[in-house]
């Protein structure tokens, strides 16, 4: 249970959006690290703080919508726990499968983020920006700047990374409140 929720961790660490953003002109960090933030919360477990995740978007807000993506958004994840990438790839199974997420679907998705999803040290941060159809992920270390590690050109794909803290039917629905601005 301890290494799902650290998986989950990792996996929460994502960032979304920016607003210029297309699949031949990713955004820059220097581009939605000035967008601002529409939640923040916490993911721990038990005693274990596994990450701390922000929201962010051009305006600040988020539009509910059917689609959990329908604007540019940013999801950045800073770990508090060293997770694997075997952990993380694991937690992101779970979270599809309790998602409702067919099996196929899931085993071609995960394929997908195997040669994305780095190991993760405690203080690393995993962003994932997406223009709301696509998208890009990053990851960030004390030791290098910032480091595009892989895109995501797949609408569904894009929408189920995302729906694990976007989606209505998200495994946690009090950080999802809180990163979307319910909790206001």
């Amino acid at each position: 249970m301890i290494r799902k929720l650290t998986t989950l961790g990792l996996l929460l660490a994502a960032v979304t959006t920016p607003v210029s953003a297309s699949p031949d002109n990713p955004v820059s960090y220097e581009a939605w690290r000035h967008w601002k933030v529409v939640g923040e919360a916490q993911l721990s477990w038990l005693f274990f703080d596994v990450y701390r995740s922000q929201l962010l978007t051009p305006q600040g807000t988020y539009t509910l919508s059917s689609d959990v993506s329908p604007h540019p958004v940013a999801l950045r994840i800073q770990y508090q726990r060293d997770i694997s990438r075997t952990q993380l790839l694991e937690a992101t199974l779970d979270q599809w499968e309790k998602m409702g997420v067919d099996k196929e679907t899931r085993n071609q998705w995960i394929a997908r983020l195997y040669d994305v999803f780095p190991d993760i040290e405690e203080g690393q941060q995993l962003i994932y920006v997406s223009d709301g159809a696509s998208g890009y992920f990053y990851y960030l270390t004390d030791e290098k700047p910032l480091q595009a590690v892989g895109r995501i050109n797949d609408k569904a794909l894009n929408d189920g990374f995302l729906g694990i803290w976007l989606a209505p039917n998200s495994q946690y629905p009090k950080l999802r409140a809180q990163l979307i601005g319910m909790n206001r």
